[in-house]
């Protein structure tokens, strides 16, 4: 079975920088979606972005367009979602997931647990916070 590994997290300061990295056991071209969302204690999951593999093609929610961008590495087998210009925020954890069936932009539609992806990581916590 595939694995993830999500990792970058950190604690950053408002307007900075941080570039989420998941990395996954077998080849991304397994994968026809991938997603990031995260969670903070209490609150319902938040999609974040996903990616059609096939094309390349990322999809953003409206709180981080223009900001974010999500890119894949086959090479690597990595995703990785490039954050700038940061908003302050609370400890939430990040979560990626990939998805053997479903297109990226079919992927941000699996809320609100986005139990429909196939496989996920564990969390990268994400601090924004002076």
């Amino acid at each position: 079975e595939a694995q993830l590994v999500a990792s970058g997290g950190g604690l950053v300061q408002p307007g900075g920088s941080l570039r989420l990295t998941c990395v996954s056991s077998e080849s991304t071209f397994r994968y026809t979606g991938m997603t990031w969302v995260r969670q903070t204690p209490g609150t319902a999951v938040e999609w974040v972005a996903s990616i059609n593999i096939p094309i390349s093609a990322g999809w953003y929610a409206d709180s981080g367009r223009g900001r974010f961008t999500i890119s894949q590495d086959n090479a690597k087998n990595t995703v990785n979602l490039q954050m700038n210009r940061l908003k302050p925020e609370g400890p939430a954890l990040s979560y990626c997931a990939a998805s053997e069936d479903k297109l990226g932009e079919v992927c941000r539609g699996l809320g609100p647990k986005y139990d429909g992806m196939d496989y996920w990581g564990k969390g990268t916590l994400v601090t924004i916070s002076s």
